[in-house]
C-alpha cells in the first residue's frame, strides 16, 4: 500500500487546529514534529533597475568556491554568507513590455491585466493580478501571535518619483492594489516613531489561539504538555504587549540628520539614511518583511557623484561593443552591490535584542533587477543574490539554473519562511513547487 506524504500543517489541520495555533503547536515533539526555534526571520527586498552587465556580474562557475567578478566585489566579505542564482527567469507574459512586466510582475509572478498604460512596445496594460511574494509572508506572520508586528511590512524608496504607474511600483496587496515605497527619510521616521501608528492587532486571534492550544492537549504527552504550559505564557505575555503596545518607552528611536536634499546629488545620502531606519524597525521589531527600491524600471539617474553624466537608462541601451558605456555600467552596478554590502554591515553590526546572534544572521537581503540586461530588454537571467541568514537557505554558494521560473524561488521563500504555498503568481509557472538545491 503506498503511503501518501502529509505535511505537518495539513495534519494539524485535520485535528481542527486553526492557523493561528500551528507556529506554537508544531514545537511538539510527541506530535512527532522536530523542534523549531522562535528565532525572528525577516526577508529585505532590494530593487535596482535596468538589468547588469552579465560578463562582470556572474561568476563563470557555480559552486561554493566561485570567483566574485567585478561588480560582486563588494560582497566578498560576506561571501560565506552570499548565494548567487543563475539562470532564474521571469517567464510570466502577456500584455505590457518587458519594462512593465519586469517590475511589476517580479514580485507577483503573475499577469498584468489588460489595461491603457503604453509601454515602449507590445500592448498597453493595467496593474497585476495579484498581490506581491512580501505581501504574501507578511500576512502570514501578521496571523501568528507570535510573528505579529505593528507593521506587516515597510517600503522604503530612494528616488522613486512621486507618479503611480507599473514601471514605479514592485509591491502589492491584491489585484489593481499597488503599494506606493516611501522615498523620503523624514516621512519614514515619523511613520515609524511619532506613535500615531494604528497597531491593527486584535486581541480576538490570541482568544483563538488559547482555545486551540488547550484542545491539542488531548493528543500530546504529558512532557509536551510543560511546553504547552511554556506557550500558554507566550500568548499571555504577548496579549499584555498588544495591550499595551502605545507606550513605546521600550523602542530605541534613532538620531538621524535629515536636513539633505531629495535630488540625484544626495543618492548616497539617501540610501544611507533608508538603510538606517530599515536596520532601526528591524532592531525595534516594527516589521520583518521590508523593501527597498532605488529609483524604478526605466530609471534614468544621473549618478554624477560617481563621475557620470549620462542617465543609467540611457546608458542601458548602448551596444555592448561600446566599452565606455559599459565600463559606466558596471561603475553604476558596483555601487548598487555597495549598498547591498552596506546593508549587509549595518545588520551585521547589530546584535539581537534577545542575545540570539545579530540582525543578518537572521535576516535574507535579496537583491533584484526588473531585466537581465539591459540592451536587449531580456526577462531571462533576472539577477537574485541574496545574502544572510534569515530563511534558511544553504549559503555560500552559486547556483546555475536551467531557465528556473522565478515563481518556484518565491515558493520557497515562503516554505522557509514557515508559509508552505503549492503555488504562487501563476499556477503553471508554479509546476515543481520548492526548489530543494536551495536548502
Amino acid at each position: 500500500m503506498r503511503c501518501q506524504r502529509i505535511s505537518r500543517r495539513e495534519l494539524l489541520r485535520t485535528l481542527g487546529i486553526s492557523s493561528a495555533a500551528l507556529p506554537w503547536i508544531g514545537m511538539l515533539p510527541s506530535l512527532g514534529f522536530a523542534r523549531q526555534s522562535l528565532r525572528k526571520r525577516r526577508i529585505v527586498i532590494v530593487f535596482s533597475p535596468n538589468g547588469v552587465v552579465p560578463e562582470s556580474f556572474w561568476p563563470k562557475e557555480p559552486g561554493e568556491n566561485a570567483e566574485f567578478p567585478a561588480i560582486l566585489k563588494p560582497l566578498e566579505p560576506f561571501r560565506d554568507q552570499t548565494l548567487i542564482l543563475d539562470g532564474v527567469d521571469n517567464r510570466v507574459g502577456g500584455d505590457g513590455d518587458d519594462h512593465m512586466r519586469g517590475m511589476s510582475c517580479l514580485l507577483t509572478a503573475i499577469e498584468l491585466f489588460p489595461g491603457n498604460i503604453q509601454g515602449g512596445g507590445n500592448t498597453p496594460a493595467g496593474w497585476p493580478r495579484g498581490l506581491s511574494i512580501d505581501q504574501e509572508i507578511a500576512n502570514f506572520l501578521q496571523s501568528g501571535p507570535a510573528t505579529q508586528t505593528r507593521f506587516g511590512s515597510l517600503e522604503f524608496g530612494v528616488l522613486v518619483p512621486n507618479r503611480a504607474d507599473v514601471w514605479t511600483r514592485m509591491v502589492y496587496t491584491g489585484p489593481n492594489r499597488p503599494v506606493a515605497p516611501i522615498s523620503d527619510p523624514y516621512r519614514m521616521f515619523k511613520k515609524l516613531y511619532s506613535g500615531s501608528a494604528d497597531q491593527e492587532l486584535l486581541t480576538g486571534v490570541m482568544d483563538s489561539v488559547v482555545e486551540d492550544l488547550h484542545s491539542v492537549r488531548k493528543v500530546i504527552s504529558a512532557e509536551d504538555r510543560h511546553l504547552l504550559d511554556d506557550h500558554l505564557e507566550w500568548v499571555a505575555q504577548t496579549e499584555k504587549r498588544i495591550a499595551t503596545q502605545r507606550d513605546d518607552r521600550s523602542i530605541e528611536t534613532p538620531t538621524l540628520n535629515f536636513d539633505i536634499g531629495r535630488d540625484e546629488a544626495a543618492m548616497p545620502r539617501l540610501s544611507e539614511l533608508q538603510q538606517d531606519l530599515l536596520v532601526s524597525s528591524f532592531r525595534n521589531d516594527l516589521a520583518r518583511i521590508a523593501t527597498l527600491q532605488y529609483t524604478n524600471s526605466v530609471g534614468n539617474a544621473r549618478m554624477k557623484f560617481l563621475g557620470i553624466e549620462e542617465g543609467h537608462h540611457e546608458l542601458s541601451h548602448d551596444p555592448d561593443q561600446k566599452t565606455e558605456s559599459v565600463e559606466k555600467l558596471v561603475k553604476i552596478n558596483t555601487w548598487y552591490c555597495q549598498q547591498i554590502s552596506d546593508l549587509a554591515q549595518r545588520l551585521a553590526d547589530t546584535p539581537e535584542p534577545d542575545g540570539n546572534g545579530t540582525l543578518l544572521d537572521n535576516t535574507t537581503i535579496i537583491w533584484t533587477n526588473e531585466l537581465g540586461k539591459g540592451n536587449n530588454h531580456t526577462l531571462n537571467g533576472i539577477p537574485f543574490v541574496l545574502v544572510g541568514g534569515g530563511c534558511g537557505f544553504r549559503m555560500g554558494r552559486t547556483l546555475k539554473f536551467d531557465h528556473l521560473p522565478h515563481n518556484r524561488l518565491w515558493i520557497s521563500l515562503a516554505h522557509s519562511m514557515g508559509h508552505e504555498i503549492a503555488t504562487f503568481g501563476n499556477p503553471r509557472l508554479s509546476r515543481g513547487g520548492v526548489v530543494e538545491e536551495l536548502f
